[in-house]
C-alpha cells in the first residue's frame, strides 16, 4: 500500500517529512525492489535536520499536494538523513560533480531501479526562478526521460558508473616531504582573506583543516605569515556574528564575506574542529579571546548538546537555523528589545555588539563585536557579561530551534579528541570527564559485537560504520590515553584500527574505503580522502597510525601508514593541497615528538614537566608518562627509561633516537623551545 514510511525511523530529519502527501521511502532493499516491481525510477532527496534550503524545499515542494501526487506517480521516492548515510551522500554528490553541477544540499538525484544515476540536481523551486528550473517541470521531463529514452540514458549512466568506480582506486604514485608541506601552505596563503580572514569571498566557512595546516607551517618554519593568517581568521571568528554571543558556539557558515550573517545553524563538528584549531592556538598566543571562547563554546555543547542513555551522555548533531518557520529568528535582537531588558546598561551593549535602529541584517540585529577584536579590560567585560546574562535569561523563553538528537560516532570522535585536549592545556577536569562520559556512551550504546554502529537516537543504534567513525574514535581514545595515561584507551585505538584494516582496507590498491566490505546496498565504494567540512578518513587514519607506530614501536602500523600516503597521495603537488589532514598524518608519522617522562606525574616535578611538555613540545607531539610500574613495549625508543634517583625524569625522543634524561623543567622547556 502506497504511504509515507518515514515514522518508523529515528533520524529527526527524517521524520520531519513524516507528514508530506509525499509516499517517502527509506534508503533500503524495500524501497529498490518496489522500483523494480513498478518499473519506476528513484528520486532520491538528501539532506540534514539543520540544512535551511531543506526546508525551504519541503516547505515549497514536498508539504504541495500537486507536486507530491506527481513524485507518487512517476517515482518511487526515498528520503536519506546525508548524517545517518554520509556513504550514500558522497556516491551521488559525486555523481552530480561529474555532470558538471555543483554539489550541495538538499540534494535531489534520479535513479533507475538499480540505484543507477541519470541526472540530478540541489535545491528546486516548484516553479522557475533563481536561473533554476522548476521542480514540477523538472518531475515531467525527467521522469519522461526514463520512460520513454532508456537506450540514450544507458550511455550516460555508464559513463557515471565508470567515474564512480573511479573513486575507489584514486591516482596515487606522489611523494611527500616537508618541502611539500610547505608550498603547499604558501599557495593556501594566497587564497587568504587579508582583511577579514577566512578565504577571500562569500560565502565564508570556518576550515578549520585548513588553518590548522597552516598553524602547523608557522610552527614549522616561524614565519609570522602562516600564524597571522591564522590569528586574524580566528579573531575574526570569535567576534563576528557567526558566534553565538549569548550561548557560545559557532554557526556552520557566514553567507557575507564579514562572517555577521550566518545561516544560523550549529553543528557539532564545526565546534569541535575549532576548539582543537584555537587551544594549539592559544598555546603560543595565550589569547585571552581564545580562551573565553574555547571556554564558552564547550560550556554550551555540554549544557545544550547532549544526549543521555543509562546515566550516560554523548553528543547531539546539531541546532537548527529555524523557529517558527524563520530563519535566525531565536537569535536576532530589536533595538527596543535590548532597550527594555539592559535599561541604563543598553548604551554600552549597543555600542559593543553593533545593535542599531535599522538594524543590522533584515531589519534585525545580529550581535557581534567585529569592530574591536579584542575583548575589553576586566571592568567592562563584567559589565557585557551581566547584559549578556539578562538577554539569554529572554531568549531561553523563545521558541527553539529544533535540535538534531541523533549522536553520530564520528563528529563524537572530533569532540572527545578536542575536549581532552582542551581539558589538558587548560587542566580542566570538567571537560576531560565530558570526554569520558561521550565516550563510555558509544561503548555502551553504540557497540554491535565489536564493531561500531554510525548513529544512535531516540534508544536505538543502527546504520553501519564508515571508515570516519573508526578514524575519529581512535583519535579520540589516543587522546584520552595522552591525557589519562589509562591503557584501555591504547588497546581501543588499536582494536578500532584493527577493525579498519578488516573491513576497510584495500588489499590490491591500498587506502581505506568509506563503507565497509559487508555494506551491500551502495552502487561503489568510494575512499574518502579530500578535506570537507569534516576531515576524510583516510587523513585520519594516516594521523592515527603514525601515532600507534611511535607509542608501539610497532612497523606495522608505519608500513600501513605508508601505504596508505602512496597510495592517496597525487603525483600533482597542487592537487595535495585538497588533502591536507592526509599531510598533517604525513608530518606526524615523519616529526613526531615524544616526551617520556618515567616516574610520579601526578603531583611535584613530574606533574611540573608534563605541563611543561604541553605548553613547549611542538604540535606533533606525543606525551606518554611512565608510572612507577609501568613499562613501554620493548620496541618503543624510550623503553626500559627510568627515574634518576628517584626523581621523574624526561626523556625526548625523536624517531628511534632520544635525549639523556632531564631531570630539571628548565632544562626540558629549553630543549622543547629549541626543536
Amino acid at each position: 500500500m502506497s504511504r509515507n514510511r518515514l515514522s518508523d525511523e529515528t533520524s529527526p530529519y527524517l521524520r520531519q517529512h513524516e507528514d508530506n502527501p509525499v509516499h517517502w521511502w527509506a534508503w533500503g532493499d524495500e524501497a529498490f525492489a518496489a522500483a523494480k516491481a513498478e518499473d519506476k525510477p528513484i528520486l532520491l532527496s538528501v539532506g540534514y535536520a539543520a540544512c535551511h534550503w531543506c526546508h525551504v524545499m519541503a516547505h515549497e515542494s514536498f508539504e504541495d499536494a500537486s507536486i507530491a501526487a506527481l513524485m507518487n506517480e512517476q517515482f518511487i521516492n526515498i528520503k536519506v538523513d546525508r548524517e545517518e548515510r554520509p556513504d550514500v551522500d558522497i556516491i551521488y554528490q559525486s555523481a552530480l560533480s561529474m555532470m558538471g553541477e555543483q554539489g550541495g544540499w538538499p540534494l535531489t538525484m534520479f535513479l533507475t531501479p538499480d540505484a543507477e544515476p541519470y541526472w540530478g540536481g540541489t535545491y528546486f523551486p516548484p516553479t522557475a526562478r533563481y536561473g533554476r528550473p522548476g521542480f514540477t517541470e523538472v518531475l515531467g521531463s525527467v521522469g519522461a526521460a526514463y520512460g520513454e529514452q532508456k537506450d540514450r540514458l544507458k550511455t550516460n549512466i555508464d559513463a557515471l558508473k565508470e567515474g564512480l568506480t573511479k573513486l575507489s582506486h584514486p591516482e596515487g604514485g606522489g611523494e611527500l616531504s616537508t618541502e611539500v608541506l610547505n608550498t603547499a601552505a604558501t599557495s593556501l596563503l594566497r587564497a587568504v582573506d587579508p582583511i577579514r580572514g577566512g578565504t577571500m569571498g562569500a560565502p565564508k566557512f570556518p576550515q578549520p583543516a585548513l588553518f590548522q595546516f597552516l598553524w602547523r607551517a608557522h610552527r614549522r618554519t616561524g614565519s609570522p605569515l602562516f600564524r597571522d593568517a591564522v590569528t586574524l581568521t580566528l579573531d575574526n571568528l570569535c567576534q563576528g556574528g557567526i558566534y553565538d554571543h549569548l550561548g557560545g558556539g559557532f554557526a556552520r557558515y557566514s553567507t557575507d564575506e564579514y562572517w555577521l550573517a550566518p545561516h544560523f545553524e550549529k553543528m557539532l563538528y564545526d565546534n569541535a574542529l575549532l576548539i582543537e584549531l584555537m587551544t594549539d592556538v592559544w598555546l603560543e598566543t595565550g589569547s585571552a579571546l581564545y580562551k573565553v571562547r574555547i571556554a564558552e563554546t564547550i560550556e554550551w555543547a555540554i549544557r545544550e548538546l547532549r544526549s543521555e542513555a543509562d546515566g550516560e551522555a554523548a553528543f547531539a548533531s546539531a541546532y537548527d537555523a529555524d523557529s517558527e518557520g524563520v530563519e535566525g529568528k531565536f537569535y536576532v535582537w530589536s533595538e527596543v528589545e535590548i532597550d527594555d531588558i539592559l535599561g541604563d546598561a543598553a548604551t554600552r551593549f549597543k555600542f559593543t555588539y553593533d545593535v542599531t535602529r535599522f538594524g543590522n541584517w533584515e531589519e534585525s540585529n545580529i550581535l557581534n563585536r567585529s569592530n574591536e577584536l579584542s575583548l575589553g579590560d576586566e571592568n567592562v567585560e563584567a559589565v557585557l557579561a551581566a547584559a549578556r546574562e539578562k538577554l539569554l535569561k529572554v531568549r531561553a523563553k523563545r521558541e527553539w530551534p529544533g535540535r538534531d538528537d541523533k549522536v553520530l560516532a564520528d563528529w563524537n570522535g572530533l569532540m572527545i579528541a578536542a575536549l581532552a585536549h582542551a581539558a589538558q592545556v587548560f587542566e580542566n577536569t570538567e571537560w576531560l570527564t565530558a570526554a569520558e562520559t561521550a565516550y563510555r556512551f558509544i561503548m555502551g550504546q553504540m557497540n554491535a559485537a565489536g564493531r561500531i554502529n554510525h548513529s544512535w537516537c531516540v534508544g536505538r543504534a543502527q546504520h553501519p560504520a564508515v571508515i570516519e567513525d573508526y578514524a575519529n574514535l581512535a583519535r579520540g581514545a589516543l587522546a584520552l590515553f595522552e591525557v589519562t595515561s589509562k591503557d584501555p584507551y591504547l588497546a581501543q585505538a588499536k582494536d578500532w584500527a584493527a577493525l579498519a584494516d578488516t573491513h576497510h582496507w584495500d588489499p590490491e590498491h591500498h587506502g581505506y574505503y568509506m563503507n565497509a566490505n559487508d555494506t551491500d546496498d551502495l552502487i561503489a565504494r568510494p575512499k574518502p580522502i579530500h578535506d570537507n567540512a569534516t576531515p576524510p578518513g583516510n587523513g585520519t587514519m594516516a594521523d592515527v597510525l603514525a601515532r600507534l607506530y611511535h607509542l608501539s614501536g610497532d612497523a606495522a602500523y608505519r608500513e600501513r601508514c605508508e601505504q596508505t600516503l602512496a597510495a592517496l597521495t597525487p603525483k600533482e603537488p597542487e592537487k595535495a593541497m585538497h588533502q591536507l589532514t592526509m599531510m598533517m598524518g604525513f608530518e606526524m608519522l615523519e616529526s613526531a615528538v615524544q616526551v617520556v617522562i618515567a616516574g610520579d606525574t601526578t603531583a611535584g616535578p613530574g606533574a611540573d614537566m608534563v605541563r611543561t611538555a604541553v605548553h613547549h613540545a611542538p604540535p606533533t607531539r606525543l606525551i606518554v608518562t611512565v608510572n612507577p610500574g609501568d613499562q613501554l613495549p620493548e620496541n618503543h625508543p624510550a623503553a626500559g627509561k627510568r627515574p634518576i634517583d628517584g626523581k621523574p625524569a624526561a626523556y625526548v625522543c625523536v624517531g628511534t633516537t632520544c635525549t639523556l634524561p632531564l631531570t630539571d623543567v628548565d632544562e626540558l622547556e629549553g630543549h622543547l623551545r629549541a626543536l
